[in-house]
């Protein structure tokens, strides 16, 4: 049965969350600080943009260990790749990846975050709001899924 779901094996998402979680943890206990991918982009702008919004606080007092974080998340990348770890190509057309990557970057300005920095930080914390989120992100993704499949993709 857990072949069917994990057709490539389980201990690559093992590692991967017991990496993301020990990350996470070391984040918040050397800044005090949740942990989240999508201010990164809001805070990158800061050091270019002088619109207000980019130069709130929030996010220009945050920008370096924001840069630092996001920094972790690409070597961490590429250390998979020099490892010799397993890296499936994906057969998904550009103009998809370009299509979901606005979408999803919409939807966490909409929703005031990631599934990283709520689905990770927000549900540790025991936020509700993190968890109402959450929930509506899995929701969401399953009824389109289960739409795709029915439509044949």
């Amino acid at each position: 049965m857990i072949a069917q779901f994990f057709p490539y094996g389980v201990q690559q998402y093992l590692i991967g969350g017991l990496l993301i979680g020990a990350g996470i943890a070391l984040l918040f206990v050397t800044t005090g600080r949740q942990g989240g991918a999508s201010t990164f982009f809001s805070a990158a702008w800061s050091y270019v943009s002088n619109t207000p919004f980019f130069q709130q606080p929030l996010l220009r007092n945050t920008r370096q260990w924001r840069s630092i974080y996001a920094l972790g998340l690409l070597l961490g990348g590429v250390l998979y790749a020099v490892l010799g770890l397993p890296i499936l190509p994906s057969a998904m057309p550009a103009w998809k990846l370009a299509l979901g990557g606005v979408c999803i970057g919409f939807g966490a300005r909409l929703g005031g975050g990631c599934t990283s920095g709520h689905g990770i930080c927000g549900m540790a914390s025991l936020s509700a709001g993190s968890l109402a989120i959450v929930c509506t992100f899995l929701g969401t993704g399953i009824i389109t899924a289960m739409v795709i499949a029915r439509l044949g993709g």
